[in-house]
């Protein structure tokens, strides 16, 4: 009894070690067909703003803030592929790229307060951005005197 007990949990692990392998692969390839969709569609996206602004002949400073976003959203693809891991830094400089962008939208037609409170919020993402890159420096520090 004691033996057909023990095969059955072998069973049970090998099959559970390749549902993981299979869970693994398909949420890999999931991520990597979302990463690839999210790339077409932003050079979509920049190639749409880029004939837009050569058939008026206008380029205002918000439009290179959007390419500039846009050039962001395939760096931050880019270092996923490189480093299989999107550094954290990367999103929060996006976020403070569109609200820069959000002010000059808005500044004629925003209360001054409103202003205020954006440019807060880039404040408080630009600490929260330095923050995390001395951290990851001191985490790199102790790596390496670990080693």
């Amino acid at each position: 009894m004691d033996d057909n007990f023990a095969s059955t949990k072998g069973v049970s692990k090998e099959m559970t070690q390749d549902f993981n392998k299979i869970s693994s692969r398909v949420i890999e390839i999931a991520e990597n067909v979302i990463l690839l969709i999210i790339g077409i569609a932003t050079l979509y996206a920049a190639s749409v703003e880029g004939i837009r602004m050569i058939s008026t002949f206008e380029v205002n400073l918000s439009d290179l803030f959007l390419l500039f976003i846009y050039a962001e959203v395939l760096g931050m693809i880019s270092a996923f592929y490189t480093s299989h891991r999107i550094p954290v830094t990367l999103p929060i400089i996006i976020a403070m790229t569109a609200l820069c962008r959000m002010i000059i939208l808005q500044s004629k037609d925003l209360d001054p307060i409103n202003i205020l409170y954006e440019a807060g919020g880039i404040l408080i993402l630009a600490v929260a951005a330095l923050v995390i890159s001395y951290k990851d420096r001191l985490s790199l520090e102790k790596i390496k005197l670990r080693v």
